[in-house]
């Protein structure tokens, strides 16, 4: 089949070859090839022909099953068959010829890919044609024959010509009619189900061995066939015609229309950038509780929704939301397990994460949400699962809310669904080979999701959720620590600005100890105002109050008045009022202190511990005199009777009075990146490893420094067909240039590097330098060896006289 497919391939035209890998990205995906016979291998691999068709609408999945139902399909025969005009079939036969899921023939007949005639068993229903039956090892001459004479056919003849007899009669609907009106009572609703509900079906065995019985007559005549005892089959010439001409498959080249209404697309716009400033808001309001007090775990795992309440509870979230904002947080790694901790706190990511743009932090959460394979709003029997929980819903949870986004997309701007059945009938339509059941369960959940992060507003996408719309190309999975294809893109980077271009980054303090931000305050601004006073309500404008308490909660926190006041000056002027509040708290703050000490030393004797408090051996005791007879250590009692006892003196333990007290230090997790001596292409073609940079960790680099960027699909499409005109290293010369040039290696490694460069195989090579890296698909270059690296994610060249080690990487 990978034959058929290259023939094809060299026929095309750069536009065609280009529209191609455009809607196959897999095909150009690194390493990406450099050779048709590569990308034909490519094309045609199975599991990528499944992921491209669950990409594909309704008609062209409906255009493959009608296809491999038929004998030598073609266009015409195929609109014909599906009781259709050639106008409603051709655009769609000619999507899949644009993914290479389907290509013409020499003869026009249309030729399927093998993955997508393995994914029907039966397509429409349909067994196996009769050629298939007759030519059977199972089949001897003797019982062709016998199927010959019974059908009232000519028995002599080769083999070959009484099969085509056989077809002939059992595929024609009249001959077939006539045929069964010899047959015993029952026949015609025994065959009826099997052209039904077959092709295969349960059968009784001994049934087809007892003579006058309906089974054992169709056996006889050719119109069931056995492969097992109890199992029989009807063949799809005979299932045609049992269902009649009247029988057309299903197809529907156009898709549901989605009850819609019209919405005002001001107030849609509105919504947005309330929404998604509120979204980057209370995340780090979530994470900045979460660093003061770890989210524990319940045993079973998961948040308990207890703690989820509390969260919300504190940070001013409502339930359903603080589900979200913590799976969103903890799939962008924002949020993770600590053991020392004993919960879930922030990671070293989040640090970085709060001091990036606002736009940028939006699109980091987006990009979580759109890979994310869970739902957070999913009910269950009438309840939510468990937050965090160890059973995520899977991929399919992931492919449902982008299809339901993606249906969206295509309503116009100021547009929004008014039925949410015709909406998932479309869905269906535009994915049809998604779980109907797990539609239909978290297409709700998604839509409400959806809404408290600003991609939809009044039953309409705003244009933040357009933009995320359109990136399901590779949107990447769960276990992805970051989509750079999503969160860099430039149309949601457009979009997640103009939806943050309202926050306000100032307030209005008025004289009742109030503050108001009329409008979404930035995430700085609401933090600022979240330390240091009380927030009593959100919305269009939220309003703060600041009380004794707040401020003090601040002051505890380790602010300083002075520096309170610079803060707030900055965002907005400040009545006297507040100032005065601030100040006079400040004030009285710290009039009584609190000590943490490791342990209590006392001695009827007030010399002996002013002695020991003025020991110069026991300094690093940090040793305090409360009192003549009572003196505090600053370490645990077990070291300080140690060290007592080493100066000379005999102190004796004595059962604690109260609680010890520890120091209690507040960290971070870090999450778990990848460390690897990662190689990068510098400018002059030179290779080095990333750690040659100090101070550049994998995340800080540039991308350029990481990844290569896949192909223009257009300008790629002309280079292969340039490298198809002239490819001239072939029928055997690879193995005596390399022979020729490398000579440092011995036979049996040069034939290995052969065969990176004839079959694409992997290897590891080390070059004169100590070098090394991991290659495959190579190409000779003069004296180099152009392949794939790994480590630098590009194509690179090795000189063949300075490879000095070649070994398999499996």
């Amino acid at each position: 089949m990978e034959d058929h497919l290259l023939g094809w391939l060299r026929t095309l035209d750069e536009d065609r070859l280009g529209r191609i890998l455009a809607n196959r990205p897999d095909a150009i995906a690194a390493p990406w090839p450099r050779r048709l016979d590569t990308l034909a291998q490519r094309l045609g691999n199975g599991f990528a022909v499944m992921e491209t068709l669950r990409g594909l609408a309704l008609p062209c999945l409906q255009l493959a099953e009608a296809a491999l139902a038929m004998t030598r399909p073609t266009p015409e025969t195929l609109a014909r068959f599906l009781g259709m005009g050639q106008e409603e079939v051709i655009p769609w036969v000619e999507q899949l010829y644009d993914h290479a899921l389907a290509w013409p023939g020499d003869d026009g007949t249309i030729r399927l890919a093998e993955g997508v005639a393995r994914y029907w068993a039966a397509p429409l229903s349909l067994g196996e044609p009769l050629e298939h039956y007759l030519n059977s090892w199972s089949i001897s001459n003797d019982a062709l024959h016998a199927l010959a004479r019974g059908l009232g056919l000519p028995a002599q003849g080769n083999k070959r010509h009484t099969i085509s007899r056989v077809i002939d009669t059992l595929g024609d609907a009249e001959r077939l009619k006539t045929l069964m009106r010899g047959a015993p009572q029952g026949t015609v609703p025994l065959l009826d189900r099997f052209a039904w509900d077959g092709p295969a079906l349960a059968v009784d065995g001994g049934r087809f061995v007892s003579p006058g019985t309906p089974e054992k007559w169709c056996a006889d005549h050719g119109l069931l066939f056995r492969p097992s005892w109890h199992r029989a089959e009807i063949p799809r010439e005979v299932a045609l015609c049992l269902r009649g001409p009247g029988y057309i498959p299903p197809y529907l080249p156009v898709a549901p229309e989605v009850a819609a209404i019209p919405v005002d697309p001001e107030e849609v716009d509105h919504l947005m950038t309330l929404a998604a400033p509120h979204v980057v808001e209370r995340c780090a309001a979530l994470l900045d509780n979460a660093s003061k007090t770890p989210l524990p775990l319940l045993k079973t795992g998961g948040v308990g929704v207890r703690e989820v309440r509390r969260l919300a509870k504190e940070t001013g979230c409502d339930e359903d939301e603080t589900r979200l904002l913590l799976e969103v947080c903890a799939v962008a790694r924002l949020l993770a397990w600590d053991e020392p901790s004993g919960g879930m706190i922030p990671t070293d990511r989040f640090d970085r994460w709060r001091l990036d743009e606002g736009s940028a932090r939006l699109r980091v959460l987006l990009a979580a949400w759109w890979r994310m394979e869970r739902s957070s709003l999913l009910k269950t029997d009438g309840k939510y699962g468990t937050v965090l929980g160890d059973e995520p819903g899977g991929n399919t949870v992931a492919e449902v809310r982008r299809s339901v986004l993606s249906v969206l997309a295509h309503l116009p701007a100021g547009t929004a669904f008014a039925d949410r059945d015709s909406l998932l009938r479309s869905v269906r339509w535009h994915a049809p080979l998604i779980d109907v059941a797990r539609l239909h369960e978290c297409a709700p959940a998604v839509l409400d999701e959806a809404g408290l992060l600003g991609l939809l507003a009044n039953n309409a996408l705003t244009d933040l959720g357009r933009a995320l719309a359109g990136l399901t190309a590779k949107p990447g999975d769960e276990s992805d620590d970051a989509v750079p294809m999503v969160e860099h893109d430039p149309v949601l980077a457009e979009a997640a600005t103009r939806a943050l271009a309202s926050v306000r980054r100032s307030a209005l303090f008025g004289p009742d100890l109030t503050a108001v931000v009329t409008g979404p305050p930035s995430a700085e601004l609401a933090a600022l105002l979240d330390r240091v006073a009380d927030r009593e309500s959100r919305g269009a404008a939220s309003v703060w109050r600041f009380t004794t308490p707040s401020v003090r909660r601040a002051l505890d926190a380790g602010h300083e008045a002075d520096e309170l006041l610079d803060e707030l000056a900055a965002v907005g002027t400040i009545p006297q009022p507040l100032e005065y509040l601030i100040r006079d708290t400040a004030r009285r703050h710290g009039e009584v202190t609190v000590s943490t000490v490791g342990c209590v030393v006392q001695a009827a004797d007030p010399t002996l511990l002013a002695e020991i408090a003025a020991h110069r051996r026991l300094g690093r005791l940090g040793l305090r005199l409360l009192a003549p007879t009572v003196l505090v250590s600053g370490v645990p009692a077990d070291r300080t009777l140690a060290a007592l006892r080493e100066v000379g003196y005999s102190p004796v333990p004595v059962a604690d009075s109260g609680t010890g007290a520890g120091e209690i230090t507040i960290h971070r997790a870090r999450a778990e990146e990848p460390v690897n001596g990662k190689l990068i292409l510098l400018p002059g073609g030179q290779v080095a490893e990333l750690a040659d940079f100090p101070g550049v960790s994998e995340l800080q680099a540039p991308a350029h420094m990481l990844l290569e960027p896949a192909p223009d699909p257009y300008e790629h499409a002309r280079r292969l067909m340039a490298a198809g005109r002239l490819d001239d290293v072939k029928n055997g010369r690879t193995w005596a240039i390399i022979g020729r040039m490398a000579t440092r290696l011995p036979t049996a490694q040069q034939s290995l590097l052969g065969f990176v460069v004839d079959r694409g195989v992997r290897a590891g090579i080390t070059l004169t330098g100590g070098l090394t890296a991991t290659i495959s698909h190579g190409e000779l270059k003069g004296g180099a060896l152009d392949a794939w690296c790994e480590e630098a994610g590009d194509y690179l060249e090795f000189p063949l006289a300075e490879i000095v080690e070649v070994r398999g990487a499996y």
